[in-house]
């Protein structure tokens, strides 16, 4: 069995198009999506359009749950670009979003971590504004209660898998549309992919346990550096174009 994981396409319609052209390639048995699919100003509308009937097993992320839990005036900068390109119909698939999934009985899936949708299971901020892994203690902590021997999350858009108590093991696949970002709470920080590749993962089931493989998909991001130029967000024209925050 062949699971292929995706998370945090962030509205980016042509990294989600060459990830799906290359998963061709691979035969997955299945294709999972671990959330936060449509926040940026990017492309919204146009991958909603493209993942609604595909009709992958999908999580709420935190960046899904905003686009519905308040009014848009208190959106939040990915959120405000976004919103106006969603229709009822989108909302509506975003509203249903369960925060947690198991699929072909083995298989347990959340955006973040089990208790909540905006905190990373495997990454640290530290008082510096870097990340560090966390221990092996604390992210074994979050992972209490799950028997199931393949976790998967998203959220941190850092391709990790952990290796856990009792053989099973956690993995994030990475980001498909959304290389880097910056923030300033609780502290300024940043985060970089120092590529702009788009990024998923397929985890095999083989005779010693489920194995997972990372892939990163070279694609033209003329189009989508464009969009975030025209939209005003130069933050998002470097890190599509280049993977880099600055």
């Amino acid at each position: 069995m062949k699971i292929a994981a995706l998370a945090d396409i962030h509205g980016n319609i042509d990294a989600l198009e060459a990830v799906l052209a290359d998963l061709e390639r691979h035969r997955p048995d299945a294709i999972v999506n671990l959330g936060d699919s449509l926040s940026s100003p990017l492309a919204a509308g146009e991958t909603a359009e493209r993942l609604l009937p595909l009709s992958l097993p999908t999580v709420r992320g935190n960046h899904d749950r905003a686009l519905v839990e308040g009014p848009e005036s208190e959106m939040g900068d990915w959120e405000k670009p976004a919103f106006p390109e969603l229709s009822e119909a989108h909302l509506q698939w975003l509203r249903d979003m369960p925060s947690a999934l198991v699929v072909e009985g083995e298989v347990y899936m959340c955006h973040a971590t089990p208790q909540r949708d905006d905190v990373m299971w495997t990454e640290e901020l530290l008082p510096s504004g870097h990340f560090a892994l966390k221990s092996q203690a604390e992210i074994e902590a979050l992972a209490e209660g799950i028997s199931y021997p393949l976790i998967l999350c998203g959220h941190s858009h850092t391709a990790r898998s952990v290796l856990l108590s009792e053989g099973r093991i956690l993995v994030n696949p990475g980001s498909v549309g959304c290389p880097g970002f910056a923030y300033n709470v609780p502290v300024d920080h940043k985060l970089e992919a120092a590529n702009p590749f788009a990024c998923y993962a397929i985890i095999e089931k083989t005779d010693a346990g489920w194995q997972p493989t990372f892939h990163q998909v070279r694609y033209d991001t003329t189009r989508m550096v464009s969009l975030a130029r025209d939209a005003g967000y130069e933050d998002w024209v470097k890190v599509i174009a280049t993977g880099r925050v600055d």
